[in-house]
């Protein structure tokens, strides 16, 4: 006979089993245009007045969005929604696509993404900026927003990386009417949310697999707006 010992660690093997493939299947099931045409009502769980749109499809989100806007706010294309495994990204075309690796459709084999991961628009970040080439990378943490969303952030910090010896720095920001909304740095989110950095940190420590990711500290708000300035000017000169 199973032990109920068993039977609760099989039930909840099983639950975990389905709810991943349901995860999967969705994302398969759903196309970009579909996604990309999802309203702004469904934006961040119903939360009111969250300051993102929802783009059509067609646009190159690459040039055809500035990084900034007049109030100091900085533009972020969510790529991966909070909650999700899919790995999307924007590519050198300006195209919001599921990325592909070795012939298969990428997932992240660890838990979903505990933030909005996405790209600010108008910038490059080169290796001799301490970049990969691409565009500034971004993680917002709050609610969950649709893929294709353009949030309007603020800048709070950065967690300092280097992914297999190349650098590879995480902007963190927040947007206003969220339950982080007010926070303008790495010691008021500490302060105020406790754990919350600590989960982010921990969560890219690890999602890649042992060893692959090293942290190398944390950012202040005035080094991710330094970080920005630079990856806009660089943009603007056409660096790669």
């Amino acid at each position: 006979m199973i032990s109920r010992k068993a039977l609760v660690f099989a039930v909840t093997l099983l639950s975990s089993a389905t709810l991943f493939a349901a995860v999967v299947a969705t994302e398969l099931a759903t196309s970009p245009d579909a996604i990309l045409a999802t309203g702004p009502a469904a934006c961040a769980q119903g939360l009111k007045q969250v300051d993102a749109v929802t783009i059509s499809a067609g646009h190159n989100l690459n040039t055809e969005i500035p990084a900034e806007n007049e109030d100091g706010t900085v533009n972020v294309v969510v790529e991966i929604p909070a909650g999700t495994l899919a790995k999307w990204e924007v590519n050198k075309e300006g195209v919001l696509e599921w990325e592909v690796k070795k012939d298969k459709l990428r997932i992240v084999q660890y838990l979903p993404y505990p933030g909005n991961y996405g790209m600010v628009p108008s910038t490059v970040l080169p290796k001799e900026l301490g970049g990969d080439g691409d565009p500034l990378d971004v993680l917002i943490l709050g609610p969950t927003l649709p893929r294709g969303t353009v949030a309007r952030v603020r800048l709070i910090g950065v967690m300092k990386y280097l992914d297999r010896g190349e650098q590879d720095d995480k902007i963190l920001a927040v947007m206003e009417n969220t339950p982080l909304g007010k926070v303008t740095s790495m010691e008021e989110l500490d302060e105020k949310f406790k754990g919350v950095s600590l989960i982010a940190h921990t969560w890219f420590d690890n999602y890649k697999g042992p060893g692959k990711m090293e942290f190398r500290g944390w950012g202040s708000a005035s080094d991710a707006r330094d970080t920005l300035t630079a990856a806009k000017k660089a943009f603007e000169s056409g660096a790669k």
